[in-house]
Parts: C-alpha cells; sequence; structure tokens
C-alpha cells in the first residue's frame, strides 16, 4: 500500500514538472532590415531599406545567452520572453553588415515591437 502512494505521488509530482515555462502572451516581435541598398542615392530616387535575413541573440543584462533565433525570409522574428530586461544582440557574419545591441523591456501579456537596422556598408 506504502508503494502505490509513493508512486501516484511521483507521477503527480512529475506531471506537474512537464509544464513548459516558456510565456506566450510577452516578448518581442519586428523586423531587421539592412540599408542602404544603392550605391549612389539620387535626389528624387527612392532606395528603401530591405528585408533582411538575419540571426538575432537575446542576451539577459549581465551577458547570459537566453536564445537565439533565425529570422523569416522577410526579416520577421518573434520571440516569447518572460518580462524582464534584456539586451538583442543582431549578429554579423562580417565587419559588414552590421546592426548594434538594443536593450528592451518585455512587459507582462505584451510583445514589444523591435526594429533592428543593418548598415550594409554601401556607401
Amino acid at each position: 500500500m506504502f508503494k502505490r502512494i509513493l508512486v501516484a505521488l511521483a507521477i503527480t509530482l512529475s506531471a506537474c514538472s512537464s509544464i513548459d515555462p516558456t510565456p506566450t502572451d510577452s516578448g518581442i516581435e519586428g523586423q531587421v532590415r539592412i540599408g542602404p541598398m544603392c550605391p549612389v542615392v539620387q535626389e528624387g530616387q527612392e532606395c528603401p531599406d530591405q528585408p533582411y535575413q538575419a540571426t538575432l541573440t537575446v542576451n539577459s543584462t549581465d551577458g547570459g545567452k537566453i536564445v537565439q533565433v533565425q529570422t523569416d525570409e522577410n526579416g520577421r522574428f518573434r520571440i516569447p520572453l518572460a518580462p524582464g530586461e534584456y539586451i538583442l544582440h543582431p549578429e554579423s557574419p562580417n565587419v559588414m553588415p552590421f546592426a548594434s545591441d538594443q536593450s528592451f523591456i518585455v512587459e507582462v501579456g505584451i510583445y514589444t515591437e523591435i526594429i533592428v537596422n543593418y548598415d550594409s556598408g554601401i556607401r
């Protein structure tokens, strides 16, 4: 009888521990862009920044890596995160293109909008 109680308790506790702690109602979302994309921009001619597929790393404020994601082909991303303060580090395959780190805060129940702008190095 005692063994049955222990087995039932172990099953109950293991079921409770399998809950995924990743939040689904808060985090960051946005788009990555790159520009300029024209070697010479002339007055009257448009040269808009383009979507850019990139790797983004979310770090804690003390530098610990939280998660790394790849944007889709349109540069879009959505990363669920617990409320708190973080740093977004856009990875650079070489010296260029380059994008700066961004500090951000995730609030309860909200996806914070972030735009990442890579400098293409084209001048």
